[in-house]
C-alpha cells in the first residue's frame, strides 16, 4: 500500500512539473482590462455650465441692468422688539375747581371717550355752588354789594356818554374832510388841509373804538345778587389729544377737586427698545431708530425715530435696560402699548464688498447667487455670501472683486433662462 502511495505521488508531481514548463515556453498571455462605467468627453468646468449667452432681443427683452461691485462701509443694523410709550406730561387730567353741576356746553354735545379734541376746545359748563355757611350774606357784604352795583351802573352811564361823544366826533371829524377835499378840488384848498383833516378823522375813530370795548366790557359785568349761586365756568381742553378716560357725566353733581376727565396728548410717543446689557456696547446711541409696525407691507416706508435721554429703567430678570427714542405721531397711529419692531444701528462701519440686493437670487437649497457680465451679452452665474443687508444694500462675506458689472435687474429672468423655466 506504501508503494502505490508513493507511486501516485511521483506521477502527479511529473504532471504538475511538465505543465509548468510548457506555460513557460509558450506565449505570454495579456492581461485582461475591465469595462469603464461611465464614458466622459470633456470635464465640465463651473464657470462654464453656469454662463449664458443672450441674443440681442433676448436682453432687450429682459431689461437686463447692471451695477459695478463696490467697496463701501455699511452700518450693521439689529432688530429688537420694542414697544410704544406714553412720554411723562403726555396725560393730564382736568379736576373740578369748585363744586357745582355739570351742563353740556352751549353749542354741542358732552365729550365721549375716546373722542378727539382740540386745546381750549369747551367740554362742559360748571354751575358752581356756594357752601352752605355763605348762603347769607351779611350786613356789611350787602353794603359792598350795593356800593358795587352803584359803581358799576355809574361806569357804564359814562361809557355810553363817551361812545356818544365819539360817534359825534366822528361825524364832525368826517364833514371836515369832506370839505377839505372839496376846497382842494376846487383849487382853493391845500393838500396840508386834507392831510390834518384825515388824521382828526382817523383819531375820532380811534377814541370811539375805545369807549365802545369799554362799553362792551362793562355791559358784560353782571353782578348777581341770589346768594349761593356764582356764574357759569367753562370747563375747557388743556391741550391736543384723545381723552381717554372719562369720570362724569351732564348733569351729574361734582365735589371740588374731583377729576373730570383725562386728556391724553399721543404726538409724540415714546418708542421703548429693552436691550440686553452684553449687546448694549454695540449699539450706537448716536443713530436714529427705525420702526415698523408688526405685520407691515415691506414697501412701507419705515418711521425714523431719533434717540433722546429719558429717565432710566430697566428689566432685572431679563438683564436688559431699555433705550428710548421719539416719534412724531400726528394722526394717532401707534398706540401707547402697541408692539413694534426696532432696527438699531450697531457701532463700527466696516468696509465690505456691497451689492443691491435685488441683484441676489436663491436656489433651491438657499445657496446665493448673482450674475456677472464677463462679456457683451454673455452673463456667469457666480456664488456670493451674504452678511447682511442694509438700505437695500447687501454686504458680501465672499462673491466677485470690486467693479465687476453684477446684473441688478434681470437676474431672475437669468436664473430662469438657465435652468429652463423662463417664459
Amino acid at each position: 500500500m506504501e508503494t502505490l502511495a508513493r507511486r501516485r505521488l511521483l506521477i502527479a508531481s511529473g504532471f504538475l512539473l511538465c505543465l509548468s514548463l510548457a506555460v513557460g515556453c509558450g506565449k505570454a498571455v495579456p492581461p485582461s482590462t475591465a469595462a469603464s462605467p461611465a464614458k466622459v468627453q470633456s470635464i465640465a468646468h463651473e464657470e462654464d455650465v453656469n454662463t449664458i449667452e443672450l441674443t440681442p432681443e433676448a436682453e432687450i427683452r429682459l431689461g437686463v441692468v447692471t451695477a459695478p461691485v463696490e467697496m463701501r462701509p455699511l452700518a450693521r443694523v439689529r432688530r429688537f422688539g420694542a414697544e410704544i410709550t406714553v412720554p411723562p406730561g403726555a396725560t393730564m387730567i382736568v379736576s373740578a375747581p369748585v363744586a357745582g353741576t355739570l351742563h353740556a356746553p352751549p353749542k354741542g354735545e358732552a365729550p365721549k371717550a375716546g373722542a378727539l379734541v382740540n386745546r381750549g376746545q369747551k367740554l362742559f359748563e360748571l354751575l358752581p355752588l356756594l357752601s352752605p355757611e355763605r348762603a347769607v350774606l351779611t350786613p356789611a357784604e350787602q353794603v359792598r354789594f350795593a356800593e358795587a352795583k352803584n359803581a358799576v351802573a355809574t361806569a357804564r352811564i359814562d361809557a355810553s356818554g363817551l361812545v356818544q361823544q365819539g360817534e359825534v366826533q366822528v361825524e364832525a371829524a368826517q364833514i371836515a374832510l369832506d370839505r377839505a377835499e372839496r376846497l382842494l378840488r376846487d383849487q382853493a384848498g391845500t393838500v396840508r388841509a386834507v392831510d390834518d383833516a384825515k388824521a382828526q378823522l382817523n383819531l375820532a375813530k380811534k377814541t370811539l373804538q375805545a369807549a365802545q370795548a369799554r362799553q362792551r366790557l362793562l355791559e358784560q359785568l353782571k353782578l348777581d345778587e341770589e346768594a349761593g349761586v356764582q356764574q357759569t365756568l367753562e370747563i375747557e381742553s388743556p391741550q391736543d389729544g384723545i381723552i381717554r378716560t372719562l369720570s362724569v357725566a351732564v348733569g351729574e353733581v361734582v365735589a371740588i377737586g374731583a377729576p373730570l376727565f383725562e386728556v391724553l396728548d399721543s404726538n409724540p410717543i415714546w418708542v421703548k427698545v429693552p436691550v440686553y446689557v452684553g449687546e448694549l456696547p454695540q449699539i450706537s446711541p448716536e443713530q436714529p431708530a427705525r420702526i415698523s409696525r408688526l405685520g407691515e407691507d415691506a414697501t412701507v416706508a419705515e418711521r425714523i425715530a431719533p434717540h433722546i435721554n429719558a429717565p432710566p429703567t430697566a428689566m432685572p430678570l431679563a438683564s436688559a435696560v431699555d433705550l428710548y427714542y421719539e416719534l412724531p405721531n400726528p394722526g394717532g397711529e401707534l398706540r401707547p402699548g402697541e408692539r413694534v419692531i426696532a432696527k438699531l444701528t450697531l457701532s463700527g462701519h466696516s468696509e465690505n464688498l456691497a451689492i443691491p440686493w435685488s441683484s441676489v437670487i436663491h436656489d433651491i437649497n438657499g445657496g446665493t447667487w448673482v450674475y456677472e457680465q464677463v462679456a457683451p451679452r454673455k452673463f456667469a452665474r457666480r456664488r456670493v455670501q451674504v452678511r447682511y443687508v442694509v438700505d437695500g444694500m447687501a454686504a458680501l462675506a465672499d462673491g466677485p472683486p470690486v467693479g465687476s458689472a453684477i446684473v441688478t435687474t434681470g437676474a431672475m429672468e437669468l436664473f430662469g433662462t438657465e435652468f429652463g423655466f423662463a417664459k
